[in-house]
């Protein structure tokens, strides 16, 4: 397994895991989606949110330290979101067709991997102004976990509300192989 497979997976797995807890989220009312339940972001709408403004946020830095990917300059004419909390679109219908469009964008993204790209260097500023200079293989991992880590909280918040959200183990995504 190389590398570029791994986060084609991932993007893969991603893709999938949002759509199916947008649906699940799609069974609660927009109060229910807003209702503050003392999660870190309080709401599953503000979760939510803060994973797309995360997305934006790593995939804005990507576009303006990395050479050779067309696919991200539509990023670069996006806001930067103020902060963490920043609740991009608090609608839930708009936030969900912003998250396929994201989705997309983080697959095509990942097609244009190749090895090279992945094990170089790469300088960032956080959201704080420090400076970083990091593998980019292992920030794009922490950019696909992050995803995962906050989609786990909205699981247990659909959970608290009577929704199922079903399996979300990457196996399922894993190909057999001969």
């Amino acid at each position: 397994m190389s590398l570029k497979s791994n986060f084609e997976l991932m993007a893969e797995y991603n893709q999938g895991m949002n759509e199916n807890i947008y649906q699940a989220a799609s069974k609660l009312s927009e109060v229910d989606l807003a209702k503050d339940q003392g999660a870190f972001f309080g709401s599953i709408i503000n979760t939510l949110n803060h994973i797309l403004v995360g997305d934006t946020i790593w995939l804005q830095r990507f576009a303006i330290h990395l050479e050779g990917f067309p696919v991200l300059d539509c990023v670069r004419e996006l806001e930067i979101p103020k902060s963490l909390e920043t609740v991009l679109y608090a609608e839930f219908s708009v936030l969900k067709g912003k998250r396929k469009e994201m989705d997309e964008l983080i697959k095509s993204f990942t097609e244009e991997l190749n090895e090279k790209d992945i094990s170089r260097s790469f300088p960032y500023r956080n959201t704080k102004g420090q400076s970083f200079r990091k593998n980019f293989g292992h920030v794009l991992q922490h950019f696909f976990n992050h995803q995962t880590h906050h989609r786990g909280q909205v699981s247990t918040l659909l959970s608290q509300n009577g929704i199922d959200f079903g399996v979300t183990d990457l196996l399922v995504n894993i190909p057999n192989v001969e």
